[in-house]
């Protein structure tokens, strides 16, 4: 038998695939250009209203500003905690039975931790008697006005009846006082 040269190799039929559908993300180009926009303006607002808040005596904004206002504010910060003082009075009445409150006097005060208040007696703001009689009742001090003018000291006492309601609102902790909140 005769050998038969080798044909040539057929070229296969091209099959024709279906276009394949474009998968949807949920997050397309148009979503992020959308979203990277209100991110601007967000900053852009949150920056503008950050530069209009003024610290003054009439927006007590920050606790800096209450630090800085405090009565000798490098003590203040060393040996206590710098403090908002409220003066008001309450007014009983019997006959009839009725309650009247003063319009709140503030300003800036200072509170001296327990262990740091012989500071007072040494500066002769306090006597000797004023302080046994002040730790007796596991007390400290607190005082507002200037250390070397003429300040109003007081003994005070830390409530263990001040809860702060705002540490109880959701997502922000348990409002487990820290250590810092004890003098």
């Amino acid at each position: 038998m005769p050998r038969r040269s080798p044909s040539p190799p057929r070229p296969r039929p091209q099959t024709r695939r279906p276009p394949q559908p474009e998968s949807k993300s949920p997050v397309n180009t148009r979503t992020l250009a959308v979203l990277g926009g209100v991110f601007i303006i967000g900053v852009g607002v949150g920056v503008t209203f950050s530069k209009t808040t003024t610290l003054n005596p009439d927006n007590v904004a920050s606790t800096q500003f209450i630090d800085q206002a405090a009565p000798n504010p490098d003590i203040c910060v060393q040996f206590g905690a710098s403090a908002i003082a409220v003066d008001t009075r309450i007014f009983v009445t019997f006959n009839p039975f009725s309650v009247f409150v003063s319009q709140p006097f503030m300003q800036p005060g200072c509170v001296i931790r327990a262990n740091n208040v012989a500071l007072l007696e040494q500066r002769q703001l306090i006597t000797g008697e004023q302080l046994r009689s002040c730790r007796q009742r596991l007390n400290t001090f607190g005082y507002v006005g200037n250390l070397e003018g003429k300040p109003e000291i007081s003994c005070v006492y830390q409530s263990t009846t001040d809860k702060n309601l705002f540490l109880k609102l959701s997502g922000l902790g348990n409002g487990a006082a820290g250590e810092t909140g004890n003098f």
